[in-house]
C-alpha cells in the first residue's frame, strides 16, 4: 500500500461515467459516446457532457479539445460589480460552445480605455466583439468610434445601452419597466414617499430608469431622484439625501448601490426593512445572502447574453441582423429588504 510520500497516492482517479452522467443529466451511454467521439449526440447534449467534465475537474481527452475557429473580444467596464462577471461567464460559455475563443478585456481607472482595447483586439484579428455597458451607453461619447469599427469589417453587438446613431444589434433590459415594477411593489407595501438612487444622468439606462420612475410616481410630488456613482459609496451618499427628504422606500440603480443605501439607513440608527425598504437592481447569487437578503430587479442575464452572442454569430456568418434594440423584461425578486411601511 502506498504511503503518504508515495507518488501513486496523488494521481488523479479516472473519470467515472456515472458521475459525469449524473452531473450532465444524461445516460452513461451518452457520456461514453461523447468521450469516444462517436456521432449521434446532439450538440447541446455534447456541450453538457463537456461542461460536466470541467465542473468535476476532469481533463478533457485530446480528441475532444476543439480547435478555435476565431477570437471574440468581450469588452466590459470592470469586475467588481458581480453583474459583469455574470454576463461574462455566460457569454464565454456560449462562445466556447461554438468553437470561439473569448478574449476578456476589462477597463480600470488609469488603465486601457475602451478605444485602446478595441485597437488591440483588431490588431489581433478578432472575429467579432461584444460590448457590455460601454461607451455606447454614454450620451456624451462620440458614436463615430463604432462606425469606424464597422468600416474595418469587424462585427459587434452592444449590451445595456442604446444609441440610435450606431448601426448594430443592441440587447437591453427594460430599465423603465424595472423602475415602474419597483415603485408598484413599494406602493403595495404602503410606501408613498419613494426615492430613486441612480448613477450619472449621462447614461442611457439611468435616464430610462428615471423616466420610468417619474412616470409611475405621477404628479403627486412624492418621487425624489438623486444621482451618484454606481458603487456602494455612491448608493450610500444618494440614500442619505433621500432619507433627508423623508423617503421610506428607496429604489436603487444597482445592487451595489442598494448595499450602500442599507448602510446609510443603519448609520442613522434605523433598520431595513423595519423603517426603510430598499430595492436593488441586477441580481446575482450573492445578494440572496446579504443582511437582509436583497429585494431586487433581476436582469435576465442568461437570455440577454445568449441573444447577444446569437446575433454576433449571425453577423460573423454573413447574415445581416436587424439594426435594432432587443429588449428583455426584468423580474422582481422579493426577499427581505422590503416590508410594509410603518
Amino acid at each position: 500500500m502506498g504511503g503518504v510520500n508515495d507518488p501513486r497516492a496523488v494521481l488523479p482517479q479516472p473519470a467515472r461515467l456515472a458521475d459525469i452522467a449524473l452531473q450532465a443529466e444524461v445516460s452513461e451511454a451518452t457520456v461514453s459516446r461523447v468521450l469516444n467521439g462517436k456521432p449521434g449526440v446532439a450538440a447541446a447534449t455534447r456541450q453538457r457532457v463537456l461542461a460536466a467534465l470541467d465542473v468535476l475537474g476532469y481533463e478533457r481527452p485530446l480528441r475532444l479539445r476543439q480547435r478555435s475557429v476565431g477570437l471574440v473580444g468581450l469588452v466590459i467596464p470592470e469586475l467588481t460589480n458581480p453583474i459583469f462577471p455574470a454576463f461574462a461567464q455566460v457569454i464565454e460559455q456560449v462562445l466556447a460552445g461554438h468553437g470561439y475563443t473569448p478574449v476578456l478585456c476589462t477597463q480600470s481607472p488609469g488603465g486601457a480605455t475602451e478605444d485602446e482595447l478595441v485597437d488591440q483586439l483588431v490588431e489581433r484579428g478578432v472575429t467579432g466583439i461584444v460590448f457590455l455597458s460601454g461607451l455606447h451607453a454614454d450620451t456624451t461619447a462620440d458614436p463615430a468610434r463604432y462606425t469606424r469599427l464597422a468600416g474595418q469589417g469587424v462585427p459587434f453587438v452592444l449590451i445595456n445601452g442604446f444609441n440610435p446613431g450606431v448601426s448594430a444589434p443592441f440587447v437591453s433590459p427594460d430599465d423603465a419597466a424595472a423602475s415602474r415594477i419597483a415603485v408598484r411593489h413599494l406602493r403595495a407595501l404602503g410606501h408613498s414617499r419613494i426615492g430613486l438612487a441612480v448613477g450619472p444622468n449621462r447614461f442611457v439606462p439611468v435616464r430610462r430608469k428615471v423616466a420610468g420612475f417619474l412616470a409611475e410616481m405621477g404628479d403627486e410630488g412624492q418621487g425624489v431622484v438623486r444621482h451618484s456613482l454606481f458603487s456602494l459609496e455612491g448608493g450610500q451618499a444618494a440614500a442619505g439625501e433621500l432619507l433627508d427628504a423623508g423617503c421610506t422606500g428607496i429604489v436603487c440603480g444597482s445592487d451595489m448601490m442598494a448595499l450602500g443605501a442599507i448602510r446609510a439607513v443603519r448609520e442613522r440608527g434605523r433598520s431595513v426593512p423595519g423603517d426603510v425598504s430598499v430595492i436593488g437592481y441586477d441580481d446575482s447569487d450573492l445578494f440572496a445572502f446579504t443582511d437582509p437578503p436583497l429585494t431586487t430587479l433581476r436582469q435576465p442575464v442568461q437570455a440577454m447574453a445568449r441573444a447577444a452572442v446569437g446575433a454576433l454569430l449571425e453577423e460573423i456568418g454573413g447574415d445581416l441582423v436587424q439594426r435594432t434594440e432587443f429588449v428583455f423584461q426584468p423580474e422582481l425578486v422579493v426577499r427581505g429588504s422590503t416590508a410594509a411601511a410603518r
